[in-house]
């Protein structure tokens, strides 16, 4: 039971290079001995034709793709999950979110387009089965992949959001979402749209011109830094006492605002210039 007197917030993370270091298609290539460029080849060639959902492409080529479809069956999912490389110390933000944060208690989920088979198999004592949702699919005797029953990629992920919030009764203003690329944008959108909290956990643009705030780290318990600072108003030496307590000393911690800018060469302007210079 969560004490009335604390406020409850809902806290989703993407999985695949959000609390992994390595995506689950190039661990399940390797797994079931496909190449890392045939795997690269097809999931370009998705993308250039916009075929799925960005982050469906692993789904579709397990449905689809005849070369997946005859070699993978769920065994080797499981086995992917064991593989797959986890950030370090997700155990202790699950620990931290759950009761560390004084008058707030956080619900942690993961939200994925990954099979949950893999996602369930790599969090196994971390975080609770029935707080993961990935793709699901139906299993043919054989173990041998038959439909798919839901996927968690793009908008599903929001669909999946809404009925979260709904089920626990969390407003979304108080959802926190962390991800790190192309699959992330429609969910921190609708999360930023309802005035709730995102975090980008790397340098691609396409989220980090979306998300509040961005951490760049190998450690899965930076993740909760802006969490601390921004929702529970922890000053910084709080913060550094919280980790400290975990047997971690902040070696570095700079918060910068970064600008992107690209120039491209004018070539009318480029060609006066040349000829003021001449003159």
């Amino acid at each position: 039971m969560i004490s009335t007197n604390r406020k409850h917030y809902l806290f989703a993370s993407d999985f695949d290079k959000t609390l992994t270091f390595n995506d689950t298609g190039y661990v399940l290539s390797e797994v079931v001995g496909i190449s890392v460029e045939e795997f690269e080849r097809k999931i370009k060639g998705m993308a250039l034709l916009n075929l799925v959902q960005q982050g469906a492409e692993l789904s579709y080529l397990l449905l689809h793709d005849p070369q997946f479809r005859s070699k993978v069956r769920r065994e080797h999912l499981i086995e992917v999950g064991k593989r797959i490389r986890l950030k370090q110390n997700i155990k202790q933000v699950y620990e931290i979110l759950d009761h560390r944060i004084d008058g707030f208690h956080f619900d942690f989920y993961v939200l994925s387009a990954a099979p949950v088979e893999v996602i369930q198999s790599a969090l196994e004592g971390i975080v609770p089965q029935d707080h993961i949702f990935g793709t699901e699919f139906k299993y043919r005797d054989n173990g041998e992949i038959d439909t798919l029953v839901r996927a968690t990629a793009g908008y599903g992920k929001v669909a999946r959001l809404e009925k979260l919030t709904d089920k626990i009764g969390v407003p979304f203003d108080r959802v926190v979402y962390v991800g790190d690329g192309s699959s992330d944008i429609h969910v921190m959108l609708h999360v930023n749209r309802h005035e709730g909290f995102t975090i980008a956990v790397s340098e691609s643009k396409t989220v980090t011109q979306i998300a509040k705030r961005t951490v760049l780290s190998d450690n899965a318990l930076a993740t909760i830094v802006p969490i601390l600072e921004e929702i529970a108003g922890w000053a910084r030496p709080e913060i550094r006492r919280l980790f400290e307590s975990y047997g971690f000393q902040i070696q570095g911690w700079e918060t910068v605002q970064t600008d992107w800018v690209e120039l491209r060469a004018n070539e009318r302007l480029s060609q006066k210039a040349a000829a003021a210079d001449v003159i």
